[in-house]
Order: C-alpha cells, then sequence, then structure tokens
C-alpha cells in the first residue's frame, strides 16, 4: 500500500511542481518540504504541533500557551504547509523552538525528518491525514494526538470512498479530540475505536477575551490611522474571497445613499490578491487605499475611499476598529472562515450562507440571534441598514455572541490533559 502510496504522490509532484513555480509560490522554505533540515538541528524531544494553514495557526495558540506552562522546559516544533500559517505561526515560537514546513509525505523523506526532529509527540491541529508520516510516528512509538479535529462534508465524502485504505492509518492515531458528536460519529463509522474519541469542543472559543490590551487597545490607534471622525462607522469585511467584492462594493454603493459617513475596509483572506481587488474597487467609482502605504497622509480625503488590508496578521486589529463585521468565504462556495474573531471583539457579525466549515459555530449562532445571515447583496445592504439604524439591535447580537463565547470555552484545556496522559505512558 505505501509503495503505491509513494508512487501516486510522486507523479503529483512531477505534475504540480512546475504549476508551483510558475505561480511563483517558491519560497525559502521550499526545501524543507524535501527533508533538508539544519545540520546541527538538536531539538531534545520536543513537542511538534502541525497546523496547515492560517486558521489553524491562530487555533493552537492557546495549545501553545498551555503547554508552555505545562512543559516550561520543553522545546515546540511548528510545522505548516502555507507559506501564509507559516507567517502566523512566526509569532508563536519563542528561542530554541524550530519553525519549518511539513515534509512531503513520501515515505523516505518524512523517515528522514522524524529522525532529524525525534518527537516525543506529534500534534495535529484539526484533521489532516498523512499515511506515511503517520505510518512512521507509529513504527517509531511516538504518540499521534489529533486536537480540535473536525471531519467536514467533504472530506467525509472522500474518506468514505477509501475507508478501506484509511482505516488502518486513523487507528495508529492514539486519540482523536474533536469538536462535535457529528465529528465524532463520522470518526467512529470510519473504523475509529470510541474509547479513542473525546469531544472536547471547538478551541476557537478560547480566543483571547482580554479587550482592555492588544488588539483592542489598537482600535483608537486604528481609526486615528485612518482618519475617522466621531460619526464615521467602519464596515469590515474579513477574509473575502473572488466573487464577493463585488457583491460587497455594490451593497457599499447603495449604503451611502443612507449613510455617507460609512466607510469600508476590505481584507482579502489572500493579501497577494489585493491589487486585484484594488481594480474592482477602482471599476465601482471607489478610490482603493492600501493599508500599507498610508503614512501621515489623509486617506480620507481622496473621493470615494474604500480601505484594502494589504498585510498579514492585522485582521482581528481591524476587526476591534469595526462598527459592523462581514466574514467572507461565506458568499461563495469557500466554506466561511472563523466568525468568532470579530465576535470576540464585540462587533456585530454578518456572513452568507456558505459556511460549511464552521458548520457548528454558524449553526450555534444563528440558533441563538447572535450573528446574522445573507444570501446575497440585497439582503446585505437590508440587514446592514437595520443593525447601523439600531444600537440596540446591534447590542443584542454583540452581547448574545459573546455570551456564546464565554459559555463554550474550555476545549484547549481539555485537550491539554489528554496530551499529558500520553506524555506519561
Amino acid at each position: 500500500m505505501f509503495l503505491l502510496y509513494d508512487l501516486i504522490i510522486l507523479i503529483f509532484v512531477l505534475i504540480y511542481l512546475p504549476v508551483y513555480l510558475l505561480k511563483g509560490k517558491f519560497h525559502h522554505g521550499f526545501f524543507r518540504r524535501f527533508g533538508f533540515l539544519p545540520d546541527n538541528l538538536n531539538l531534545d524531544q520536543p513537542i511538534w504541533i502541525h497546523a496547515v494553514s492560517v486558521g489553524e495557526a491562530v487555533s493552537i495558540k492557546g495549545l501553545i500557551g498551555e503547554l508552555r506552562k505545562a512543559y516550561p522546559h520543553k522545546r515546540l516544533v511548528i510545522s505548516t504547509v502555507t507559506a501564509t500559517g507559516n507567517k502566523i505561526a512566526r509569532g508563536l515560537i519563542n528561542d530554541g523552538d524550530f519553525l519549518t514546513y511539513l515534509p512531503l509525505d513520501f515515505s523516505f523523506i518524512v523517515k528522514k525528518v522524524i529522525q532529524k526532529i525525534n518527537p516525543c509527540l506529534f500534534i495535529i491541529a484539526e484533521t489532516e491525514i498523512w499515511p506515511n508520516l503517520i505510518n512512521c510516528l507509529y513504527k517509531q512509538g511516538i504518540p499521534i494526538v489529533t486536537v480540535n479535529g473536525r471531519i467536514s462534508d467533504s472530506s467525509y465524502s472522500g474518506y468514505r470512498a477509501i475507508k478501506f485504505l484509511i482505516r488502518p492509518i486513523l487507528r495508529k492515531v492514539n486519540k482523536f479530540c474533536v469538536q462535535s458528536d457529528t465529528d465524532a460519529a463520522r470518526l467512529n463509522s470510519l473504523g475509529v475505536d470510541k474509547r479513542n474519541i473525546l469531544v472536547n469542543g471547538n478551541a476557537k472559543f478560547d480566543i483571547n477575551l482580554d479587550l482592555s490590551g492588544q488588539p483592542a487597545g489598537k482600535a483608537l490607534e486604528i481609526r486615528q490611522k485612518l482618519m475617522l471622525g466621531l460619526d464615521d462607522k467602519l464596515w469590515v469585511c474579513g477574509s473575502t474571497h473572488p466573487g464577493e467584492e463585488e457583491i460587497i462594493t455594490k451593497a457599499y454603493k447603495e449604503l451611502l445613499l443612507s449613510f455617507p459617513k460609512l466607510k469600508l475596509l476590505i481584507a482579502p483572506r489572500h493579501t497577494e490578491r489585493s491589487r486585484d481587488v484594488a481594480k474592482l474597487v477602482s471599476g465601482g467609482s471607489f478610490m482603493p487605499v492600501f493599508i500599507s502605504s498610508i503614512s501621515g497622509a489623509c486617506p480620507t480625503c481622496v473621493n470615494n475611499p474604500v480601505f484594502i488590508l494589504d498585510v498579514m496578521g492585522e485582521l482581528l486589529n481591524y476587526y476591534s476598529a469595526a462598527d459592523i463585521v462581514f466574514v467572507g468565504g461565506s458568499l461563495v462556495k469557500t466554506g466561511g472562515h472563523n466568525i468568532l474573531e470579530p465576535a470576540s471583539q464585540k462587533k456585530p457579525v454578518i456572513f452568507g450562507p456558505q459556511m460549511f466549515n464552521f458548520r457548528d459555530i454558524a449553526k450555534l449562532f444563528l440558533q441563538n440571534k447572535a450573528a446574522v445571515m445573507v444570501a446575497d447583496s440585497g439582503e446585505l445592504v437590508d440587514k446592514i441598514k437595520e443593525i447601523l439604524a439600531s444600537n440596540l439591535l446591534a447590542q443584542q447580537l454583540v452581547e448574545r455572541a459573546y455570551g456564546l463565547i464565554i459559555s463554550n470555552r474550555g476545549a484547549t484545556k481539555k485537550n491539554v490533559e489528554v496530551i499529558k496522559q500520553l506524555l506519561m505512558d
């Protein structure tokens, strides 16, 4: 099986590598994926945490904090797959830790990397299945745990089709700490023993709620940077995808007729799309203003400005400065993004119907009238008008959402207890 899998991976790499290079995605850490690690690497059996991309990297922040308290002398290895996830993870490492990219899942590469890193434990954030990596860790007696695990609708459909292949891999993971009963049932149906599945909740609820410091402390600074007046309202559209910016700018044009003091900031999910978003904004008779270019100028002095957040790692700060937030990836079939981030900053939240990657959280918020879902540009305009026109409605949304975050916290500490047990065994 693993020989055939290696062959499939090889074919995939040979086909995709030229595309990868043509798209300009080659980066300095690329060779880490082929197992080229520093010769003098000596980490003394670290804890290895894998977070594929931005969302997972953000979600492990609390876990890392708890692990540092429990094991202050342990070094950490953090791996990602995407360059954007790697950038976020840079802010999570301390001196002595090691940040890298997950090796390509060739048996000879992962074996070499595991021997070099020599971890005492491997932690997977959410649910990624790398057969050779899991198999090599298992053979070397290194415990494996999944935290904040989930099985998306699309993943579940694919896994069921190859259940006979995936079952023996899943059974080599010591513990699955999952978000919901649905995720637990899906894992069990794929062959995972119920005794190895724990429903610990969603660690994303353990987001930092200290509004006395950062990033909430930056709200005034950001509003001053954008030169917003006391009567100005800021609408932040976070993590947007192609197809959504057109809907947003159309809605904004209509909203200005009723709320001429409303300002718009668009934060594309992938900052490399900022220039494309700027062209679209210009085509809608607005003047794009890049956040990275604001330095002493008067950004609101230009005619019809629309701010574009073109720098990584700042979205939460701009959520803190907002009056109302739309969370992207939800009006197109992307699966949505994390609505807990703006909710934690006590902002009224709107999203579209395509929230399948955050299905349980979105359902919980809607059931408790803690957020608003819209289907199209027309509904987006109507709901924003309602919220901007009613301080009471905005406050009710904020209070209900914040209350849900408070009542659903605790998954991170449960996950850490599982990790402690595995390290004792």
